[in-house]
């Protein structure tokens, strides 16, 4: 690495504002800061606050947590297609997951070419420093669209997503809504047929001789699909928890997300009190409608099915779009559990309501934390007014 440090170093001057390819000074900043530490650093004196954490190593972190999934989900896509054909029994794991990495891998290749280029395209436009914050989207967005969804489609969302809900809004740190959640909404309304269905969420065709083609007419639901056509979900509760079970690519097992949110936990990456609130919001809701006889499920199997866990783990966390305050963390997170479960159950024409319960939420954070604030205030003003 000292060899790479030096060579930078020494093509460094030609970047610089008098040098021959200043031109691409963002391209070269994005880079080193890639490879190293981020160019802008608080200074040695002053009243500043030191820790080891920047933007890359979050962005970093996070990514770490999301591979239990990714690579679960890798493993899944391989065992649906092979259950499907009935050939299960006589394929090894290996073989299993080498076809569901080369389903998925393709995904993840057009997620980060066609966002990183624009995000190039539109610093060198700027005359900006490339920033970070795409790394984690890059990697979410493949991970929450079935794996039936051609390559085409998810580069129109991605650009979509990019421009539409970072780039004008500033980039990086400035985005209202969460950008891998504003991808998936555009696939679902501009493509529902790629989003949702029996037919988009098993591979169902050979790659490089691996895993079986099926038939045309071949259909798998996911539970909650199959719930909203028939009142009763097909998935076993162990199912449900390894993830066995139709879906998006990495939202299925709850033992690899619930890893995922040991890390970012421990790191302190994400908000525990956004993360409970979720949950006990999605709880409570789907007691409520258990009890009355409004859904068929049993209040828990909610939390494990769909993109709950992962939206409530990795989204709903998301440091730039939710509730920065600490006590509005807990009335963000807790909307989000509520309208999930109540969109969930009573809407049957979208079984899935974690993507616009997220979303939802992310346009009231900046209210709920106002709110926060001001109740604060007005609490010192009327202690200051009783000491008097």
């Amino acid at each position: 690495m000292s060899a790479l440090r030096n060579y930078l170093n020494k093509i460094k001057p030609q970047f610089e504002k008098d040098g021959k390819l200043h031109a691409f000074r963002s391209v070269f900043d994005g880079l080193e800061t890639f490879l190293y530490v981020p160019n802008d650093t608080a200074s040695a004196r002053g009243c500043h606050i030191h820790d080891s954490i920047d933007s890359k190593r979050i962005m970093s972190m996070v990514v770490i947590a999301l591979l239990p999934a990714l690579l679960f989900g890798m493993y899944n896509v391989g065992y649906q297609n092979y259950a499907a054909a009935g050939s299960l029994s006589s394929a090894s794991v290996f073989e299993l997951f080498a076809f569901g990495l080369l389903a998925v891998l393709p995904k993840i290749l057009v997620s980060y070419i066609v966002g990183l280029t624009i995000e190039f395209i539109w610093a060198q436009w700027k005359g900006e420093e490339i920033q970070e914050g795409y790394l984690v989207s890059g990697i979410i967005i493949p991970m929450i669209i079935p794996v039936e969804c051609p390559l085409w489609i998810l580069a129109l969302a991605v650009a979509f997503a990019v421009v539409f809900a970072k780039e004008i809004f500033g980039g990086t740190g400035m985005n209202i809504f969460n950008v891998a959640l504003v991808a998936r909404a555009f696939l679902f309304f501009s493509y529902p047929t790629e989003m949702s269905g029996d037919t988009v969420w098993v591979a169902n065709e050979q790659i490089f001789g691996l895993g079986n083609t099926l038939p045309d007419t071949f259909t798998a639901a996911t539970p909650l699909g199959s719930l909203a056509q028939s009142g009763a979900s097909t998935a076993s509760l162990s199912d449900m928890i390894i993830g066995t079970i139709p879906g998006s690519i990495g939202e299925t097992s709850v033992i690899c997300i619930g890893i995922g949110a040991l890390i970012l936990l421990i790191t302190g990456i994400a908000s525990w009190k956004t993360m409970l609130s979720v949950f006990v919001g999605g709880s409570l809701m789907a007691a409520i409608f258990q009890y009355s006889d409004m859904s068929p499920l049993p209040w828990y199997e909610h939390l494990l099915l769909g993109g709950f866990a992962f939206g409530a783990v990795f989204m709903a966390t998301d440091p730039v779009t939710s509730a920065r305050t600490e006590t509005g963390k807990y009335f963000f997170g807790f909307i989000i559990g509520v309208l999930a479960i109540i969109i969930r159950v009573m809407n049957p024409g979208y079984p899935e309501g974690m993507m616009l319960a997220i979303l939802f939420a992310n346009m009231f954070a900046p209210l709920i934390d106002y709110c926060v604030v001001q109740s604060n205030i007005t609490k010192r003003l009327n202690r200051m007014r009783t000491n008097k």
